[in-house]
Order: C-alpha cells, then structure tokens, then sequence
C-alpha cells in the first residue's frame, strides 16, 4: 500500500492517470501491436545495426515477470551475450523509450533505467528473445534475453514524491470547498461603553436594527456588563426590547388573517375546482347513455370508461379534502346560532367569557407596559434636568476660573513688563558708567595730548590754527567715541557665548511647538553647561522678546508659565 494514500493499490498504475500502454506503439521501430489476449501473439523477428533478435517458439509459455513495484522504471536484463557492450544494450533498448542510465555487471545481466514508466511496459515485451550479434555462431555472441521489474530506490522515491503531491493538492482541493461550503462567521460584537450603549438604544427603537441589536444585548448581560452604574441604561435597554413584545404579537395577528384570508382563497378556488369536476363527470355520464352510447366504436367507449373513472375518483378526492376544510372550521368556531341546546349555549358563553378576558389581559399588558415606559422616559428626563442642572454649575465656575486666570495672566504680565523695564534700566546705567568711564579716559588722553601740544607751540612757536586743527580732532574722536557706544548698546549680544545660547535655545523651542517651561530648559541646558542658572537663561529670553514669548497655560493650580519661539512671526513685522 501507499504511504501517502491509505488503501492505495499499486497495481493501479500508480494513480499517474496514465493508463497501461500496449508497448508495441506502431512507428517506434519494433513489431506491430500484438493482437488481443484471445488470440497467440505472434513475435517477429527484430533487425538491429548490430545484432539479430529471434523471437522464442510461440508454443512455450510466456517468460515469468514478478511483481511490478510501484513507480517502477527499471528493468532487470539477463541473458545478455558475453560479449554485449554497452552500446550494444542501448541501440536495442534505445527503441522502447529514452534510456537514463545502463549499469552494467561485469556476469550477463544488467539493469536500465527509463525516462518514462510506460516504457518499462515495451523493454517486457522483448523478455524471451533470442540476441545473436552479427551473423556469429559463437557462444559468447548469442544469448535468450530475460526482462524483468527491477526495485530501484529512486524509483519508488520518485513515486513517493508524487503520491505526497497528489494528497496535498487533494487536502488543499478539500480545504477549498469546506471553506467554500462553511457558512459565514457571525458579526463581531463590540464591547461595552457608554457611547455603544446609546447606538444601541436607539437600533432597539427600529424595528430593522431590532434583531441585530438584542444580540448585543444578550452578549452584553451575559458578559456581566451590567453593574450598579450602568444599570438604568441597561433597564431602559431591556424596557424597550418588552415594548418589541407588543409589536410581535400585533405582527402575528396580521399574519393569522392572511393566513385566514389564504385558507378562504383556498377554500374558494377548491370549491370551484370541484363545481368543474363534477360538470366533467355529468358530461362523462351523459355520454354513457344509450343515445349517445350506442354511436361510439368499441375503443372510444373503453376510453372513455377510463376517463370517467379517473375523473370520479379525483372529484371524490377534492370533495374529501373540502370537506375535511369544513370539518376543521366547525370545530375552530366557538359559537353556532343554530344550536338551541343548554350545554352548546354554556360552552358559547364560557369561550366567549375568555376571548374577554384574554382581551382584557391583553389589553392590560399593554397599559403595563406604556407606563413602565412612561416611567423610564420621565426618570431620564430627570437624570437629564439634573446633568443640564449641574452643567450650568460647572459651567458658572468655569468662567469664574477663566476670569480669575485672566486677571492673574494680566497680573504677570505686568510684572514681566516691569520686570523687563528695570532690567533694560540697569543696563543702561550700566552703558552709562561705561561711557563715563571712557569719556574720562579719554579727556585724561585729550588733556596729556594739550599738554603736549603746548609744549610743542611754545618750543617751535606755531600758530593759533593748528591748535583749531588740534581742537577738532578731539571733538571728531569723542564724536566717534559717542556713535561706538551707542552701536555697543543697540546690540543685544554681549558675548558669544550668549549667541550660542540663543542658537541652542532656539533650537530646542523649535522642536516643542507648544512650548517649554522654564525648568524644562534649565535641566536640558545644564546637560551642556553645568554652571548656567535658570535666572540667566529667563534673563537672556526677556532681553529679545521678537525672538521668544510667554504664554500662560492650565487652570488654577496647574497655572504654567512656558516659553515659545516666535522669531518666524517677529521676521514678517519687521
């Protein structure tokens, strides 16, 4: 058996699909097809380049052959001439298909291997051959060929490999059509929240959302969704899945009166299907009288004799089947005015007194269920009131928060604008001092240079203009001395490690698009510069305020001042 395929017969060809090819195929050089098994095949001799083949005496019985391996295409060869090459042995061969490989044993035998299974088949048919080589008469150039099934390991590997294809090219061909014939999954349902609970609501309001929407429900109740918070939603929930009730048993009465209705139809048309089966038979029946009977030839009266038979037995059925109808509606009905005895009038009253008390317990339900409703509505109107009620509320401490936020944002920024004011005064006195102190320098030079220039006028004696000369380079020196200082403090810079800073700074901003406090700044700038403070780094920010703002952000305790770039809005006044 097959190692692949259970119960798998080898002697099937291998379920190669290929069925047992008769070797002898016309046009591959050998004799033609043997005729069938009824008749003795008759071996012809075989020509070669090389070598004659003789057919045995058809009287002897066929040579044996074992048993075929599965996937066999090898064949063991024996009997060969010993002096058979192995081109020899393929020039026969050769003309039963293409040969693989020859491994030839140094004794008489040898064993060939096929392209094909089927060619394993023709190589049989030359078992029994007499091969004689060249016109010899020596021992050694004549032997009788014996071909038989050889078990080859690749062979039956080969064969494996298929059967394996085949099984998973047949599990995947059953896999396709399970998966074809499964029936969809079911909707995924989704879990429980407050927003899913209100969809929900609203699908078990409408009537073509409804079964869709209970089956949420019930995963959602089974689940455990339900709790001491969500337990109004879920009774509205179930409030309104009981209003469906009523809506049902209204749908079933409608579709009993069609049913009614389609019983009536029935009843109808039964009946004047019946009317035209009996106008048959009395039509059949008034052909059989003597009048009209006599004037028929033997074979119209056997068949209509048949006709009229089978049209009574079929109008016996439907009247049967009408009357089985009417059977059926006089016991349905409750009450029949024609009846005049006590107990028939007792039993009318009873069935009468509980078609009204049914009613009236229907009817009952209904009034229950509108108030369990009307009770639901007017308990989420309140819940309603009470969160616009507290909304409000919230709503009045909200802006009262927001005015108290705006006056303390206002507050601060008054005192950034003053704080900014002192500053930009201090360093102006600052300036100040520093031009005081270079001016005084500089009149301590004016002074030494007079002195000098006096000396000079008295020794050489020149004249009063070249002390004007003298007077007006002071006055251009202390002139450049005023326009230096003032190009010092119109920049904002006072070092390059301030400008490297402000790069850095800058940088860092420009990645926190909603700003950074000041602590932020300080601990990633501390990284870099161990010695800098906070205080220097908020100084050096309020000295360019085109360059970076101050924003306010949170509500009362959570109130954060943060610094922003805004450089790329100062570029576009500017």
């Amino acid at each position: 058996d097959s190692i692949c395929v259970p119960g798998f017969d080898p002697g099937l060809n291998m379920m190669t699909g290929i069925t047992p090819i008769n070797p002898m195929i016309p046009g591959l050089g050998l004799v033609p097809p043997p005729p069938p098994t009824e008749v003795t095949v008759i071996k012809e001799i075989i020509h070669c380049k090389s070598c004659t083949l003789f057919p045995q005496n058809p009287n002897l019985p066929p040579p044996s052959t074992r048993e075929r391996p599965p996937g066999c295409k090898t064949v063991f060869v024996g009997g060969l001439p010993e002096n058979a090459t192995e081109e020899i042995i393929q020039e026969v061969f050769e003309q039963c298909g293409d040969i693989t490989a020859i491994r030839k044993s140094k004794k008489n035998f040898c064993h060939i291997r096929f392209a094909e299974e089927f060619m394993v088949d023709k190589a049989i048919y030359l078992s029994g051959y007499r091969m004689r080589l060249g016109s010899s008469t020596d021992k050694k150039d004549s032997g009788r060929l014996h071909v038989d099934f050889a078990q080859a390991r690749d062979d039956f590997y080969e064969w494996e490999c298929k059967q394996r294809m085949r099984a998973r090219e047949e599990r995947h061909r059953r896999k396709l059509e399970e998966d074809r014939l499964r029936p969809p999954s079911p909707p995924a349902i989704m879990h429980y929240s407050e927003h899913e609970a209100a969809l929900l609501a609203e699908k078990l309001k409408d009537d073509s959302k409804f079964s869709e929407a209970i089956t949420v429900l019930l995963s959602w109740i089974e689940r455990g969704e339900v709790n001491r918070r969500s337990a109004n939603q879920f009774y509205s929930m179930v409030q309104s899945a009981n209003s469906h009730v009523r809506r049902l048993m209204n749908e079933k009465a409608t579709h009993e009166q069609e049913m009614e209705e389609a019983k009536e139809n029935f009843k109808n048309a039964l009946t004047g299907i019946l009317t035209q089966f009996e106008q048959i038979v009395a039509v059949f029946n008034a052909s059989t009288r003597q009048k009209a009977w006599d004037h028929f030839s033997k074979a119209q009266r056997k068949n209509i004799d048949i006709w009229r038979k089978h049209s009574e037995e079929l109008r016996n059925a439907q009247s049967e089947q009408l009357m089985g109808i009417r059977r059926e509606e006089e016991m349905e009905m409750s009450d029949d005015e024609n009846c005049d005895s006590p107990t028939k009038k007792m039993r009318v009253d009873e069935s009468a007194l509980a078609a009204q008390a049914y009613a009236l317990k229907e009817e009952n339900d209904s009034l229950r269920w509108q108030l369990d409703a009307y009770r639901n509505e007017v308990e989420l109107l309140k819940q309603e009131k009470e969160q616009l009620f507290r909304t409000e509320d919230n709503l009045t401490k909200d802006q009262q928060l927001q005015f108290l936020q705006q006056t303390m944002q206002g507050m601060q920024q008054q005192l950034l604008t003053i704080q900014e004011e002192l500053n930009n005064k201090k360093s102006e006195l600052e300036q100040a001092k520093e031009e005081q102190s270079h001016t005084q320098a500089l009149l301590k030079v004016l002074q030494e240079q007079l002195k000098g220039t006096k000396e000079l006028v008295e020794t050489n004696g020149h004249s009063h203009e070249d002390t004007n000369e003298i007077n007006v380079l002071t006055v251009a020196l202390v002139n450049q001395d005023r326009e230096n200082n003032i190009e010092k403090r119109s920049q904002g810079l006072k070092s390059e490690k301030e400008a490297l800073l402000i790069g850095i700074i800058s940088t860092f901003l420009h990645v926190h698009p909603f700003g950074a406090n000041i602590e932020y700044l300080w601990s990633y700038m501390q990284q870099l510069d161990s010695k800098i403070s906070a205080n220097e780094i908020e100084m050096l920010l309020m000295r360019l305020p085109r360059m970076f703002k101050q924003e306010f952000t949170g509500v009362g305790a959570t109130l954060e001042k943060r610094w922003k770039l805004c450089a790329f809005e100062g570029i576009k006044t500017t």
